[in-house]
């Protein structure tokens, strides 16, 4: 469903935009609390702000852990899925959140990748079929507190690689 509208509004808006829109409008993302404040045009920056407020706040004050976690949960995937197009497979394979000191106040992340990086999946996937992609970042404070560490591991293939490797699954089952 969300690939056919992003296809139809695509004709009116750019990426960026319905990135950054999409996101904020979609209910499964609303539910976190979190918002999209800023996307570069080349989806490469995306920056996103959890407030504190009554729908995430916990039982001593601060702010729930899922909300945090959640926030931050599909943002590389579908930052890749974007940059990458549509001749690879990106999935969101593993996360780890590593709670420092409990957000009294709001939480911004910035998740970013460089040309130098998008270049090195394209030619570790070209090599190879696949890759396991790691990365790390912060969840911090307006002052720059670390409130939590954040590990994604995310998957990307080739369409032709992951097509293989689905297959072959099924023939063990």
């Amino acid at each position: 469903m969300y690939k056919k509208l992003h296809t139809f509004l695509k004709k009116i808006f750019r990426d960026d935009q319905l990135f950054k829109y999409g996101f904020n409008l979609s209910p499964m993302y609303r539910r976190s609390v979190g918002r999209v404040k800023y996307i570069s045009r080349d989806l490469m920056i995306t920056k996103v702000e959890i407030p504190l407020n009554y729908k995430n706040v916990n039982y001593v004050g601060s702010m729930f852990g899922g909300s945090m976690f959640a926030a931050t949960d599909p943002i590389y995937m579908i930052q890749l899925i974007q940059i990458l197009g549509d001749e690879y497979v990106v999935w969101d394979k593993s996360a780890f959140i590593d709670y420092k000191k409990p957000a009294r106040s709001r939480v911004y992340i910035t998740f970013e990748f460089t040309a130098e990086e998008i270049a090195n999946i394209k030619a570790e996937v070209a090599k190879n079929g696949r890759l396991d992609l790691v990365k790390q970042n912060d969840l911090l404070s307006a002052k720059g507190e670390v409130f939590a560490k954040l590990e994604k591991t995310i998957f990307i293939a080739t369409k032709v690689y992951y097509k293989e490797y689905r297959a072959s699954k099924k023939k063990k089952e």
